[in-house]
């Protein structure tokens, strides 16, 4: 295939947006596909070096809320950035353009529309997005990451596929280390990790919740935990004044390796974290971000924890006394730790990337097939 064939990806300042875009990125460019990427005005905000041949940036907005003043700004903001999306599209050329959700999506997908340029949206939560939804109907096609993805129906069955959510290089590589779950006397390796910057709310729950386990557990474990830059003095001196030892950082640029190290992984359920989580096999407690519109994360948590693959424990059921007695349970028993890491590798779809590039490729030659999948 030509070097001069390009794809362009629209994806928001977010990690749970950013990564797939990238995973697809590194597969396109594998097979000589230029990409570039259109974002918002935050940019690559995790320093993942994005692999583009350029990157653009366009205006953008989120709806805050349903008030006169905030609609006629987030319209104002969308408009401008589709007016410049327009622009750079009409340079670029793209044989066709992919959207990651979230609204900074919004103007690149609204810009190639008015250029007949053939359009793509990718889900990658259990939930139809947003975005996505006032997308979805304007689109040529939409690529999913679940089987069954809520608010996906009617019509937009027909244009639907899946491909699964894919996950860097980095997360393939690292998921070639087998699982192995703790022994009997040996350390016991847990991450923590609530998104990109961490959580509060884990800051101040899982410290105490360590703290708690018996004297004999306590010292054999080795913890890695994000934190907000505000909070790792706090919570590492918690955990150095009962004996637990732990790095702690805001963030950790080597983090598939630090999952593919864990015996056990305490964390959110955004759907970057479940699609590494399940490439990996590795057994997790989830605690779906609370309050979410869509619960989305509920949605991705429960998904996961129906294939047996890990544990979810809504956050406003979830104790630092019920987190200890989790913990363990789970450390006590290494076979159901096990079991969870095969079940949880049993619903990864390490072949994602390949089939969102089919996807894309076959989108952007006309020939995308209409691949039927089931709603809930």
């Amino acid at each position: 295939m030509s070097e001069m064939f390009s794809v362009m990806l629209a994806a928001g300042g977010t990690g749970g947006h950013l990564f797939p875009a990238y995973a697809l990125a590194e597969e396109l460019q594998r097979r000589d596909i230029a990409v570039d990427l259109i974002t918002d005005l935050r940019g690559d905000r995790y320093g993942s070096g994005f692999p583009a041949r350029t990157v653009y940036q366009v205006p953008s907005a989120t709806l805050a809320s349903k008030a006169a003043g905030d609609i006629a700004k987030t319209t104002l903001a969308l408009a401008r950035g589709t007016k410049a999306a327009f622009s750079i599209l009409g340079k670029v050329k793209p044989r066709a353009v992919i959207g990651f959700g979230g609204y900074p999506t919004y103007p690149p997908l609204v810009a190639a529309r008015l250029r007949g340029i053939p359009t793509a949206v990718h889900e990658q939560n259990a939930v139809l997005g947003r975005a996505n939804r006032l997308l979805a109907k304007r689109v040529t096609a939409i690529a999913t990451s679940f089987e069954n993805t809520k608010y996906l129906d009617g019509g937009l069955i027909a244009k639907a596929t899946l491909t699964g959510n894919p996950v860097r290089q980095i997360v393939v590589d690292a998921a070639a280390r087998v699982y192995a779950a703790p022994s009997s006397d040996g350390p016991i390796y847990i991450l923590v990790f609530g998104g990109s910057q961490g959580a509060r709310y884990f800051s101040d729950a899982v410290p105490p919740a360590l703290i708690a386990l018996p004297d004999a557990l306590r010292a054999r474990l080795h913890v890695t935990q994000q934190a907000r830059e505000e909070d790792v003095q706090r919570v590492s001196d918690a955990y150095g004044e009962h004996g637990i030892a732990a790095e702690i950082a805001p963030f950790f640029k080597d983090l598939p390796e630090r999952m593919a190290a864990a015996h056990l992984v305490i964390g959110r359920a955004g759907a970057s974290t479940v699609a590494e989580l399940t490439v990996m096999g590795r057994p997790s407690i989830l605690v779906p971000l609370p309050h979410a519109l869509d619960n989305d994360q509920l949605n991705n948590a429960r998904r996961l924890a129906e294939s047996g693959g890990g544990w979810c424990i809504e956050q406003r059921n979830l104790t630092s006394e019920r987190l200890a007695d989790e913990i363990e349970r789970l450390v006590a028993a290494p076979a159901t730790l096990a079991a969870a890491a095969a079940a949880a590798k049993t619903a990864g779809r390490p072949d994602a990337v390949s089939r969102l590039a089919d996807f894309v490729v076959a989108l952007a030659e006309g020939t995308v097939s209409e691949r039927q999948v089931t709603t809930a």
